[in-house]
């Protein structure tokens, strides 16, 4: 995918530890907008890639934000992110959107906690303008820990849960007790750590059907050595290529003359979904959707093999 340069504007320290860098075009043109949930990779100081939700106004076009958290584990990314200065350059790529707001839905369930607000945050604005049916819940250590959280009190109260301070045991009676009796048509989105979001999914699913539970996930599910991969072929317009052990799909198809788009290597981003025509995938990736794994149809190349000796795939 197209990187483009664009330049720092603005800064604003949200918590201790987040800040919100705002992003414009390096010549002033328009940014554009973008789908409410949508992400975009950002190309740090230190040529590390990593994907960050969009969390400005959806239909403003002037700037992107972003929102990034300095994690104590960082390799390098936030932490060079957080070093930024107004006028400082990056590279970014257009936005994606992998979460979206489901067209059929009649309610909207929208669970964050921690940074995970910022892909909710733009979800929230954009139906909280359009008169869209949803609530927000919100889930936070502290109100000093809380990003967005006096934008969220001021433009939509009536839509916010502000769970502050709330411990692990008792956050799942109050998930449960926001999708006790949910209509038919609810959908459900949910951001956040990843021991949270599996406990949020698991709750989801005892309320709603799997189609209606979306997640959105940016830390990469931790993959089995190469030693216990096993070879196989793929087949992509008419040609055949040997996947050995040791190598991704995306690798093999890439080098062979593939146009497969990467980004994140890992599995967590998308760019790389591939349709698969033919063969039993073995998903390995954390972006797809329960439903879109069990289907069989897509599939994450960058990260995932597959079950059986043979894929017949075809671009997205």
């Amino acid at each position: 995918m197209p990187l483009v340069d664009v330049i720092v504007t603005d800064i604003v320290q949200e918590t201790p530890t987040v800040k919100t860098l705002y992003l414009s075009n390096a010549d002033g043109t328009s940014m554009g907008a973008y789908s409410p949930g949508a992400h975009i990779d950002v190309v740090g100081p230190t040529s590390i890639t990593r994907q960050y939700s969009l969390c400005s106004r959806p239909d403003g076009t002037e700037t992107y934000a972003v929102a990034v958290k300095r994690e104590d584990n960082s390799r390098g990314g936030s932490v060079a992110l957080h070093e930024l200065k107004v006028g400082d350059t990056l590279r970014i790529s257009e936005p994606r959107n992998l979460l979206g707001i489901a067209v059929d839905a009649t309610k909207h369930v929208l669970v964050a906690a921690g940074i995970g607000i910022t892909p909710m945050l733009s979800m929230a604005r954009h139906m909280h303008v359009n008169d869209i049916d949803f609530e927000l819940h919100y889930f936070s250590r502290s109100e000093q820990e809380a990003a967005f959280l006096p934008l969220l009190r001021d433009r939509c109260p009536e839509r916010l849960h502000a769970h502050v301070g709330v411990a692990r045991d008792d956050q799942a009676a109050l998930i449960g007790a926001a999708l006790a009796g949910a209509a038919t048509g609810t959908h459900l989105y949910v951001c956040g750590p990843d021991g949270f979001m599996i406990k949020v999914a698991e709750l989801a699913g005892q309320h709603l059907p799997p189609e209606s539970v979306h997640i959105e996930n940016f830390h990469a599910t931790e993959q089995p050595v190469a030693g216990s991969n096993t070879a196989f072929e793929v087949e992509l317009d008419g040609e055949t290529f040997h996947v050995p052990a040791d190598r991704s799909i995306a690798q093999v198809l890439i080098d062979g003359g593939g146009d497969v788009d990467t980004s994140c290597q890992e599995g967590i981003c998308g760019t790389c979904i591939m349709t698969v025509l033919a063969g039993d995938p073995e998903h390995r990736d954390s972006v797809l959707s329960t439903s879109e794994r069990e289907s069989g149809e897509v599939m994450a190349v960058c990260v995932s093999r597959t079950r059986g000796e043979r894929l017949v795939l075809d671009y997205y």
